[in-house]
């Protein structure tokens, strides 16, 4: 009895944590819009750095680990953040010209591209299963863009796009994570895209500095990044994949509520359908992940 109550009040908390990833990531979706009428994506994502450095230097203080941030391995590093800095680029993008919720439902595409890329990059084994859920994450991507049914828009090819470069971030992040600690990886991912956001915002010679409208919607992105994925790795810590994952999947029609009520965008039965199968093909994954782990240890 004391150990359902005890599973009970472990979901209750990956819950709580979830619900702050996902209003994290939907406020980091309306400012990126609202920021897209005065500053490019290259010059939200140097503003966005400068707050994550910030954050970053003073936990780092705080907690008294900077002999955490090395220089071992820089390359891996510098290969990482070019991709997650490409990613997020086509993000911001994405959401300030096609529907939220179209965006979310692509970028949850992420986990299934890990699954084909892993075996390529990290030599591991591409399973029935795995191939399974990545033919059905497939499926849902067709019914989201529908291709044939409309002429593929920049905006979700840039969104479809993004979930590719985020897959190969975490696989980047994944080998990291054998020889660098997380305060080193944040440490390098603030200060190298802030550098990349700087030069990329630089090349037509003209960066726009924030104003008293602006620095609020800057201010949030730069935290609202950083918090939602703090939440996520402290649900994570506490309760099952197999939980976690449908609570993150409540991002979706959170973001498309919000998209009808602050954009009047309509509720799309396409993009919810593929969003649906979309997940069915992230959760059956997850589940064969958990039940193998969960066999391996019992023997």
């Amino acid at each position: 009895m004391k150990a359902m109550d005890g599973s009970k009040t472990q979901i209750g908390k990956a819950a709580l944590w979830m619900t702050g990833a996902i209003a994290s990531f939907s406020s980091m979706a309306i400012a990126g819009r609202e920021l897209s009428v005065t500053h490019d994506t290259f010059e939200i994502m140097f503003y966005r750095s400068l707050v994550g450095i910030c954050v970053v230097v003073v936990i780092l203080t705080v907690s008294r680990k900077w002999h955490q941030v090395t220089t071992r391995r820089l390359g891996l590093h510098g290969i990482r953040n070019v991709l997650h800095f490409t990613g997020q680029n086509l993000w911001f993008y994405a959401v300030t010209v096609i529907p939220l919720a179209q965006v979310f439902a692509l970028e949850f595409t992420n986990p299934i591209w890990v699954i084909l890329l892993s075996p390529l990059l990290l030599r591991e084994r591409l399973t029935a299963l795995r191939l399974t859920s990545a033919l059905i994450g497939f499926a849902g991507i067709l019914i989201v863009a529908r291709p044939g049914a409309a002429a593929l828009s920049p905006g979700v090819i840039a969104a479809a796009t993004s979930a590719i470069f985020f897959a190969l971030t975490n696989i980047s992040t994944k080998s990291l994570t054998r020889t660098a600690s997380i305060g080193c990886i944040m440490f390098w991912l603030t200060v190298m895209q802030a550098v990349l956001g700087l030069a990329a915002s630089g090349v037509d010679g003209q960066i726009t500095l924030p104003s008293g409208n602006t620095a609020p919607f800057l201010l949030l992105v730069g935290l609202a990044g950083l918090l939602a994925h703090y939440c996520i790795t402290n649900a994570l810590a506490i309760a099952p994949a197999t939980v976690v994952v449908p609570f993150d999947f409540a991002r979706l029609p959170t973001i498309a509520i919000v998209g009808m009520i602050l954009y009047h965008e309509p509720l799309d039965q396409w993009t919810l359908l593929g969003a649906v199968v979309i997940f069915a093909g992230i959760f059956l994954n997850v589940w064969s992940e958990n039940r193998n782990n969960s066999a391996t240890q019992a023997h």
